[in-house]
């Protein structure tokens, strides 16, 4: 059975491999690594991507942390104990180009010492402007990793994502969704640790394939400035859901985490347009019209 040794150090390899992809694929921005430690126990490596070919700004960040609960997580995750150990890799990619889609990928593994572990993650993608063939192709992708140890997950997961990746305020979702989960163990899904961390393992090995392959399909596509604007426009949608609802930004300034790799997350730039409303039929309005809940992308028509 794996424990958070074996687990940490194949999150390290995975911020390894996911970083060596991505620089490949840029041409040109190498990552720049900031070693921290928490006060509280543990620490990290931030990687930060700035000024690239293809990406404006992304981080690819691995931590380890270990301490004592504040009492409002203590409460909210219904714990008795309160000494923990978290660590897991987290990423967020914004490109150059609005052509180029937004992504999204966290694994992670958490342990209440002497109670209980669990481990959670995810993909989604939010593209600027939605092209439903590479949605579906996205989706299918995360099915089939899916359907390898559970074939409920990927319609538990989908759903998941769909509730959380969603702007309640705007009554729109991030983007067309991917995979989540939390709390996965052995109570909660009837398979092992082992079964369970190497679904997760799959899920963490997916996201360089998936994402260099619409880094090179979308570079080089033409845009203007109107499109430059509504790239904003959708950065600002982003950066709402990570400061308003975001679980892992809450825990990381609940615990007292290092700012610059909780907000990490956050574009270079974003704007916010008072009540902006795109030209009926216009690109911009098709991809507000599927920004929605509940879209069976691996079927639609």
């Amino acid at each position: 059975m794996p424990d958070k040794e074996q687990i940490t150090e194949w999150f390290k390899t995975l911020q390894d491999q996911i970083c060596e992809a991505l620089e490949v694929t840029d041409g040109k921005a190498k990552f720049h690594q900031d070693l921290w430690e928490r006060e509280g126990g543990g620490g990290g490596r931030t990687r930060i991507i700035q000024d690239g070919n293809i990406l404006e700004k992304g981080g690819v960040n691995f931590s380890a942390v270990y301490g004592q609960l504040p009492e409002n997580i203590q409460k909210a995750l219904k714990v008795e104990h309160n000494e923990f150990y978290a660590t897991g890799v987290s990423i967020v990619i914004h490109p150059n180009s609005p052509m180029v889609p937004i992504i999204h990928m966290n694994t992670r593994y958490f342990e209440i010492a002497g109670e209980t572990y669990w481990f959670g993650g995810g993909i989604d993608l939010t593209p600027h402007y939605i092209d439903k063939a590479q949605a579906v192709d996205f989706h299918q992708q995360l099915k089939t990793v899916c359907d390898v140890f559970d074939a409920n997950f990927y319609s538990e997961h989908k759903k998941w994502a769909d509730d959380y990746f969603f702007n309640k305020h705007r009554n729109e979702t991030r983007g067309v969704g991917g995979i989540f989960f939390d709390r996965l163990n052995e109570n909660s899904t009837g398979h092992t640790k082992e079964h369970i961390f190497n679904y997760v393992k799959e899920v963490g090995k997916a996201f360089a394939p998936i994402y260099t392959k619409l880094m090179k399909a979308n570079a080089d596509l033409p845009y203007g400035e109107q499109e430059k604007q509504w790239q904003l426009l959708r950065r600002g949608r982003y950066v709402e859901f990570n400061l308003v609802y975001d679980k892992g930004t809450k825990f990381g300034l609940d615990t007292s985490g290092r700012i610059e790799s909780i907000l990490m997350s956050l574009p270079k730039l974003a704007s916010w347009e008072y009540n902006f409303q795109p030209e009926e039929h216009s690109e911009e309005a098709q991809t507000l019209s599927l920004l929605k809940k509940e879209i069976d992308w691996v079927n639609i028509s």
